[in-house]
């Protein structure tokens, strides 16, 4: 398995000037390779449910590990399946770098075990952020069958109904009872198998979002998640599906 991991560098630049030196901050530089030794390491995904979230960065013990700015629904990396952290007790930092943004920081801790594959979901809204961690444990099938899973974090003030997760195709429910913040663990299904699945609310005929021409690959894992303001139907805070590969 291939992952990306991101690695520093500084430059210190400075310029001459003929009265006085001005000497300028040095600059972090983020850079990419490929490594496949992570004997003392995680690995981790961010996914950003939150709601109107739009210049997140990511900190890890102090240290930037996201490039490019995440936005709601927002996967980092965006290439690739995860990034290296190093094992123990880790410092988790999530915050809009703009000083006007109305977005609190949101900090905390992680104890990442050596070995294992994490998810860090990120939802709620930018006044009031929240995150879950959970363990993304990948297997590779030893058939064709691919891995889906489902995790469900719509945004609401109040209670709002567990979903179910319904396949078009095999006319059945993949996922039932789901309540929000709730991560599913990974089932097996048919890869290659171009498949369109609804969100509804428990038990009913109640369609909350679609999500059309999902189509897994053989030995894969993904999850799909399910987010967005509750009765919403348009604008950014729509109930939306989407998917994204672990592995």
């Amino acid at each position: 398995m291939k992952i990306n991991i991101l690695k520093y560098t500084a430059a210190v630049i400075t310029t001459a000037c003929l009265v006085q030196a001005c000497a300028k901050k040095a600059d972090t530089i983020l850079s990419t390779a490929e490594n496949s030794n992570f004997d003392n390491s995680t690995v981790a995904q961010v996914y950003v449910a939150t709601l109107n979230a739009a210049r997140n960065y990511v900190y890890v013990d102090g240290k930037q590990v996201t490039g490019a700015l995440l936005a709601t629904g927002g996967i980092f990396p965006a290439t690739g399946y995860g990034f290296a952290v190093g094992s123990g007790i880790k410092a988790f930092l999530v915050q809009d770098t703009l000083r006007t943004s109305t977005q609190l920081p949101l900090s905390f801790g992680e104890n990442m075990q050596t070995g294992k594959n994490y998810t860090v979901f990120l939802y709620d809204t930018i006044t009031t952020p929240k995150q879950k961690t959970v363990e993304t444990n990948i297997v590779i099938p030893a058939d064709t069958a691919a891995r889906l899973r489902f995790a469900n974090f719509l945004f609401s003030r109040t209670a709002v109904p567990p979903v179910d997760i319904f396949s078009k195709r095999r006319g059945i429910n993949i996922f039932t009872n789901v309540p929000v913040t709730d991560v599913t663990g990974f089932i097996r299904v048919p890869s290659s198998f171009n498949d369109t699945l609804i969100v509804r609310e428990t038990g009913t005929m109640t369609q909350l979002a679609i999500l059309n021409g999902i189509n897994p690959v053989q030995k894969r894992s993904y999850t799909i998640v399910f987010r967005g303001r509750y009765t919403n139907t348009t604008g950014a805070a729509a109930m939306t599906l989407s998917s994204f590969a672990n592995y």
